[in-house]
């Protein structure tokens, strides 16, 4: 299976691949422009690395619940599952507890060595990877677990 992480911003969605089911790499850096265009990206994306599963970062809050922002990505998701529906893909799409994933990327990288510049440029699709790995390990523990809720776009999200 291929799995494609999605950490959504307002201006940027960082990307992340796993071919194998088990390591995640950050791939790219969408810059957004509308969500129809960042939806066809994806879906291209999607087609060429015959991903199976796009796991999509859900902001929640400390205490487990979904703020404003949790809700935002929510629609946002839902919007993705109908865009990638009629492109005629059939992606499962996760939601996925990305708490501290920013900065867990964030002390990845300036332990690696990365330049402030790199990491600039870099972070959206180093957290989409650790929001990745976590789903991976997590799935590889246990099966489905805490923290996942997949999209069903005839279900409502409350």
């Amino acid at each position: 299976m291929t799995y494609l992480a999605l950490d959504v911003g307002e201006r940027r969605v960082g990307m992340a691949l796993s071919q194998t089911g088990t390591l995640a790499t950050p791939w790219e850096v969408l810059v957004r422009s509308s969500k129809a265009e960042d939806f066809r990206r994806m879906a291209r994306l999607i087609r060429e690395q015959g991903v199976d599963v796009v796991v999509v970062g859900h902001p929640l809050n400390d205490d487990g619940s979904a703020g404003p922002q949790a809700r935002r990505i929510e629609r946002y998701a839902e919007a993705l599952v109908e865009a990638l529906e009629q492109a005629g893909l059939d992606v499962d799409v996760v939601l996925w507890d990305e708490r501290m994933s920013t900065l867990r990327a964030q002390e990845a990288m300036i332990e690696g060595g990365r330049s402030a510049r790199t990491r600039r440029q870099r972070i959206d699709a180093a957290a989409a990877a650790v929001i990745l790995q976590d789903y991976l390990d997590t799935q590889a523990a246990s099966g489905p677990g805490p923290g996942r809720a997949a999209l069903d776009p005839e279900e409502e999200i409350s």
